[in-house]
């Protein structure tokens, strides 16, 4: 992946913006050392569809002001699980039902959980 400070910072920023939209639960997982898919797992709960759908417009709007842009994104339209790929950090937002019955946190456990002021 990128540089590590560089994927830092967009973590960082990506946590910022999910705060800013009220997202819950936000948990950061380094899976540098496990993974060539990204470096860090952002994922997030919003309360309902809109919510969820403004969690993500967020975060890409605040990257794009930034100067980072998005390689892809899934699950927009039904709102319950929307996938940001930014390449060095994937954000993952999802509704309240949806985050618990894939818990990525459990399947990816050998990352590490981080804090944002581990960033």
């Amino acid at each position: 992946m990128a540089d590590i400070s560089i994927s830092k910072k967009m973590a960082a920023l990506a946590v910022d913006a999910l705060e800013d939209r009220k997202g819950e639960d936000i948990r950061i997982i380094d899976i540098s050392e496990i993974s060539t898919l990204a470096d860090y797992f952002i994922i997030a709960a919003g309360t309902n569809i809109n919510q969820v759908q403004a969690l993500a417009d967020n975060v890409e709007e605040t990257f794009g002001r930034a100067g980072y842009h998005m390689k892809s994104s899934e699950g927009y339209e039904s709102g319950n699980w929307i996938l940001l790929d930014f390449e060095d950090i994937i954000v993952h937002v999802f509704d309240k039902e949806n985050r618990l019955f894939y818990d990525l946190e459990r399947i990816w456990r050998d990352g590490k959980s981080i804090s944002k002021e581990d960033l």
